[in-house]
């Protein structure tokens, strides 16, 4: 179960509480006259069952109220209710399956926002892989895909493009742009740094490495790996049980890419640097083509699933 809370003006209530009464997957209505002051008005809690909050939000916004007063939504946790159990019982479908796009899209605003700490992550991430690269070492690579940000832009966009939302779609780009430039920048520099100190060598960069070299060797497979950890990390994010580690797999498909790349300019190894290109433009395609099309099919069951209650 979901639990709302609205604040609601004077003259929405009669309309507010019609609406929540008409949902049957509401239960444990609550009004509070009056209690709210800034905006003024009622404030009105609620459980709502998961697959039935979609709708209901939809109704809400309908009637003005995310403009003129609030709407907020958090998990319940632990509900021990024969009437939030039989909610649940009467809306449609499972709530795992539920797909809520007001949630969706307010998650991945915040993870596909440029900001500093986005920056800094996927700068530290792209370098930790450019020493994984260097080194061949697979415990380096994963360490990587733990600090790498950048799936939050990626399931943005996809997010933008099901709903053809043009702003956001506009900013995960730029996030992903800015991100990526500057990390694979800053990795240059970093590589040189490293060769300095005698940490890093043209030789080992240029040496057979079992381990890493998949890198900048793109294939078919490549694209499959990258479709098959997108539709995983949109149902994730998308999922009532949705988890971080998700996010963590799908770092594999692009961070590594982008530092064997920046340090193959480094040591001009142009071959390796469009090998690892072609690499990361396959798996943001497939990751991106996989995530629309995973979303587009949930929409779609949901809207099958709702239909025949």
């Amino acid at each position: 179960m979901l639990q709302l809370r609205l604040i609601v003006p004077a003259d929405l209530r009669e309309e507010v509480l019609e609406r929540l009464d008409a949902c049957v997957g509401v239960a444990h209505v609550v009004v509070l006259p009056g209690a709210a002051v800034r905006p003024a008005g009622d404030v009105v809690l609620c459980d709502v069952a998961r697959e039935a909050v979609d709708e209901l939000l939809g109704e809400l916004r309908a009637s003005g109220l995310a403009e003129r007063g609030a709407i907020s939504m958090d998990e319940t946790g632990l509900t021990l209710s024969a009437a939030a159990d039989a909610a649940q019982e009467a809306a449609p479908g499972e709530g795992v399956d539920a797909l809520v796009w007001e949630e969706v899209a307010e998650v991945v605003h915040d993870e596909s926002t440029l900001s500093g700490v986005f920056l800094a992550l996927l700068a530290v991430a792209t370098m930790l892989a450019a020493c994984g690269a260097v080194l061949d070492s697979a415990v380096l690579i994963v360490g990587a895909m733990a600090v790498g940000p950048e799936f939050g832009p990626l399931a943005g966009f996809c997010v933008a493009l099901v709903q053809r939302r043009l702003r956001p779609a506009l900013r995960s780009l730029l996030a992903l742009a800015v991100g990526f430039t500057l990390a694979m920048a800053l990795t240059v520099g970093f590589a040189l740094l490293m060769d300095s100190l005698g940490l890093f060598s043209d030789a080992k960069f240029a040496a057979a490495r079992p381990n890493t070299s998949f890198i900048w060797q793109p294939d078919a497979m490549s694209f499959v790996v990258a479709f098959l950890a997108g539709i995983a990390g949109l149902l994730s994010l998308t999922s009532a049980k949705a988890s971080a580690l998700v996010g963590v797999a799908i770092s594999v498909t692009t961070v590594p890419a982008a530092a064997n790349a920046a340090v193959a300019v480094a040591y001009g190894e142009y071959a390796q640097g469009w090998g690892s290109a072609v690499q990361l433009a396959l798996n943001l395609s497939g990751i991106v083509l996989a995530g629309v099309l995973t979303l587009l099919v949930q929409h779609g069951a949901w809207r099958l699933a709702q239909r025949g209650r």
